[in-house]
């Protein structure tokens, strides 16, 4: 299933990823390269919310750019198998060896606005993520380590302390979803 097939056959969870998903779609038909950082309005980026078999705590990474416990994630750089994105940037930066899918397909869909910043001295400027979530399970017990230039520190946090460890007011909406989902849905 290409990346178009995937977005449609979605189904949003409520009416914020509705909206969402129409601007996916919107992207997909008007825009190129949106696959990659090349397109400077919007790109497709995968996340990972990452969970506990006890589902009561989720993984976070300290991201570097912006300074707050995160997801983990990154763009797809041309890669259209978001998923294969979404566990490879889950690897790389918590030292995770291994990963179980929860979900089949993506978990959730929201579009991130990205405000203006410097990367590796350079500047990017303001765009948005078209990202797609996924949703696996890690052993708590397995050796976590941050990545070296991007994060500097991963950590396990209780479920209820997300919003609280997250300094990013828009992220809570997101972070509150997913959080609500994974109590729904498993």
């Amino acid at each position: 299933m290409n990346l178009r097939q995937m977005i449609e056959s979605y189904q949003p969870y409520n009416r914020e990823e509705a909206q969402d998903k129409e601007v996916f779609l919107y992207a997909l038909d008007n825009f190129c390269d949106v696959l990659t950082r090349n397109n400077p309005i919007c790109h497709f980026t995968a996340s990972n919310w990452i969970t506990n078999p006890a589902r009561d705590k989720i993984l976070l990474v300290h991201h570097n750019i912006y300074r707050h416990w995160a997801w983990t994630g990154g763009h797809a750089d041309g890669d259209p198998d978001l998923r294969a994105v979404a566990l490879r940037e889950a690897m790389e930066e918590t030292g995770l060896k291994e990963l179980r899918p929860l979900w089949d397909g993506i978990f959730s869909i929201q579009v991130l606005d990205v405000d203006h910043h410097l990367k590796r001295g350079q500047y990017v400027a303001s765009h948005l993520h078209l990202d797609c979530c996924y949703l696996w399970e890690a052993d708590e017990s397995a050796a976590l380590r941050a990545r070296a230039g991007e994060n500097t520190g991963v950590r396990w946090v209780p479920m209820d302390e997300v919003l609280a460890v997250c300094n990013e007011p828009v992220m809570d909406i997101v972070y509150g979803k997913l959080n609500e989902k994974l109590r729904v849905l498993l």
